[in-house]
């Protein structure tokens, strides 16, 4: 693709060690919002599950080169990089491969930079560069930490909505002293949020109170067009654009865009 100018796109990594928190859903559709938007966008499924490669119609057999290729066997990110079926959203997939990248990762050298690496070089070619996380804090997240301007935090209103956060700020104020002094939390995004329970509003008001100022006025409610959308190979925007979760998401993209 061409060069989209000087200014180097911004990095968002989407970030919770908490699995089912709806952290791909939230990267494969505020990737597929800034896009349409009329933004390049760059969507780098950094998860060994591959789940953001096949939500947006993607098989994750045969494909060469993948994330993998590129952090661990010098392959160029350019030569990764696919199109989706969003007008300017880019996809670099992941495959089964990256499930041993956590261990391979341990012996090389600056380890904790080979995204960032990656990124470098073709980071003016986009205005958004998304990074979707596994559910964990292992090496793989730590350089999506290293690499990225801010995250955003996918968080499920549910029971243990909080347990887990106070561990991943810890972690970002690490990575912050150690090796990205300009890492900022870009906001901290509800889920799954179904406003028929009490539950669901406990949790919303408890994380209002404990990281006020943080947390994007945009609530993801539990939508079945939003499960749908992943196994039609997707983003909700081209499943359903009228329903809840598109609504929703289009409402997050425009708070992103705020932030510049």
């Amino acid at each position: 693709m061409e060069q989209k100018g000087e200014s180097l796109g911004k990095i968002l990594g989407v970030v919770n060690q908490k699995g089912g928190t709806g952290k791909t859903t939230t990267a494969v559709n505020l990737a597929a919002g800034l896009a349409l938007s009329d933004h390049a966008t760059l969507l780098v499924d950094l998860d060994p599950q591959g789940n953001a490669t096949t939500g947006l119609g993607l098989p994750k057999e045969g494909l060469y080169p993948t994330i993998y290729h590129v952090l661990l066997g010098g392959e160029p990110l350019e030569k990764a990089i696919k199109d989706t079926a969003v007008s300017n959203l880019f996809l670099a997939p992941a495959d089964i491969d990256l499930v041993g990248a956590e261990v391979e990762l341990v012996g090389v050298s600056q380890r904790e930079f080979k995204l960032k690496e990656a990124l470098r070089a073709i980071r003016q070619q986009f205005d958004y560069l998304l990074v979707d996380c596994p559910p964990s804090l292992g090496l793989l997240t730590v350089n999506t930490l290293t690499a990225a301007d801010s995250v955003i935090i996918p968080l499920q209103c549910e029971y243990y909505a909080l347990e887990g956060l106070a561990q991943l700020f810890k972690t970002i104020r690490l990575l912050r002293d150690r090796l990205n002094p300009r890492l900022e939390v870009e906001g901290i995004v509800l889920t799954m949020f179904d406003g028929r329970t009490s539950l669901a509003g406990q949790v919303k008001t408890e994380v209002h109170q404990y990281f006020s100022g943080q947390i994007f006025q945009a609530v993801i409610p539990r939508n079945v067009r939003l499960s749908e959308a992943p196994s039609h190979g997707k983003p909700i925007f081209l499943y359903d654009l009228r329903s809840s979760g598109a609504l929703a998401y289009l409402e997050l993209t425009k708070e992103v865009l705020a932030h510049g």
